[in-house]
């Protein structure tokens, strides 16, 4: 690996239930806003959880330059191409800046087009195969998103989607970033994208027990390492960020927001849903991250934990962080981004690595809302309720999902 092409941040687009532009997203993370509410996108009151972070007045059209391909596109497409067109915007980027086979696309969902597979299936049962949709196959598949802005924009480089439950845009972003390091292109959109509050979405985390059913005060539902919390709020929405080789960056003369300085992914091959009691998958995760970045413990200011409000996880993350930074831990500011915005699943850890880019901007810490009675277990700075100032050079972002997968990544201000 060429350790001397560094890989730098030079747009950012989101579709959060906080808000689909970076000013208003930061505005309302930075400020403490939550987004979750009753749901709407469907009847939900035969359901034990009635709550999630939706987006609303999203207009699927007006992202896709043929407005009938938008309705051959599941929701978590739609969302996905939103996203990539704003970051391509943000970037100043109008389509592949020399050879389009240097540009690639790696943009995954966990889920994928769980709605268009439930539609076509209930097609099926009354009224037969020959009425299913000729586009239920690529409406539902996880890879469609990535496939389809590769299209949009003619960019010819490496394409494919990570599947990977709540790790997986944290994996597309830190292996886009390793593919530029190597030399296998100069630009990546990278990111996920995720649109699970439908009907068999929302009951099937709740039949696993995985959701809050704090169904009459929704915005406090989402309580990250509060000993009141009683599993996490649903999310959807999408992040995408350009990723890019510094020297290719400085020629076209792009604004550089910040620099993913390093990538770390293990497996606990432990349980389908619940992570190592001590955290040492996670632990070994950020190891290797940092130091892939050659950075020390000590030098990180800031982590975007994981922090979904579930009672294990929760535990788990601390005692993975605990592990690691030894009496630093106690110095670090960390906090939990799906406090406001819920867990936005295959596209958290995009999203939360805007978040952590815009603190690094900022020099702000976001809160971790909700915290109002802290777990015994769960004794680190979590930045309770309101954000904190302080300088932030190195921030670390977690996301660790379903069938024992962990990622992070290392981002840095950019020298």
């Amino acid at each position: 690996m060429s350790t001397t092409r560094r890989v730098v941040i030079t747009g950012m687009g989101i579709q959060t239930p906080l808000g689909a532009d970076l000013d208003t997203f930061w505005k309302n993370v930075s400020g403490g806003v939550s987004g979750i509410k009753r749901i709407t996108l469907f009847d939900i009151s035969n359901y034990d959880c009635q709550i999630g972070g939706e987006i609303t007045d999203f207009e699927p059209a007006k992202w896709f330059k043929v407005p009938k391909d938008a309705r051959r596109a599941d929701r978590y497409t739609q969302l996905a191409m939103a996203a990539a067109k704003l970051a391509m915007a943000d970037a100043g980027l109008e389509g592949a800046p020399g050879n389009p086979e240097r540009f690639g696309v790696v943009i995954g969902s966990g889920i994928g087009g769980l709605q268009s597979l439930a539609d076509q299936h209930a097609v099926l049962m009354t009224k037969g195969p020959g009425r299913i949709s000729p586009f239920m196959i690529p409406m539902m598949i996880s890879n469609m998103a990535s496939g389809l802005v590769s299209m949009e924009y003619g960019l010819q480089g490496p394409n494919y989607a990570p599947v990977s439950a709540c790790a997986t845009s944290a994996h597309a972003i830190g292996e886009a970033w390793r593919m530029i390091r190597e030399g296998d292109a100069d630009l990546f959109l990278a990111g996920g994208s995720e649109a699970a509050i439908v009907p068999l979405g929302i009951g099937g985390f709740a039949a696993m027990k995985a959701l809050s059913t704090r169904n009459d005060a929704p915005e406090k539902a989402s309580r990250p390492f509060d000993k009141g919390r009683d599993g996490f709020v649903m999310g959807e929405g999408a992040g995408v960020l350009v990723l890019e080789e510094l020297e290719h960056a400085r020629q076209r003369g792009a604004r550089i927001y910040g620099e993913v300085a390093g990538y770390g992914l293990t497996a606990d091959a432990y349980h389908m849903t619940s992570p190592l009691p001590e955290g040492e998958g996670a632990q070994r995760c950020m190891r290797m991250a940092l130091n892939k970045a050659g950075i020390t413990p000590e030098q990180v200011d800031y982590i975007n934990a994981h922090g979904t409000s579930t009672s294990v996880g929760d535990v788990c993350e601390t005692k993975a962080i605990k592990g690691l930074f030894g009496d630093h831990a106690k110095k670090l500011s960390v906090s939990s981004s799906k406090s406001m915005t819920g867990h936005l699943l295959g596209a958290a850890g995009a999203v939360e690595s805007v978040v952590c880019t815009l603190a690094i901007q900022n020099s702000i810490v976001p809160p971790t809302i909700n915290l109002d009675d802290p777990d015994e277990q769960c004794d680190l700075d979590y930045t309770a309720h309101t954000a904190k100032e302080r300088p932030i050079r190195v921030a670390l972002n977690n996301s660790f999902g379903f069938g024992g997968h962990n990622a992070s990544l290392v981002l840095k201000a950019f020298q």
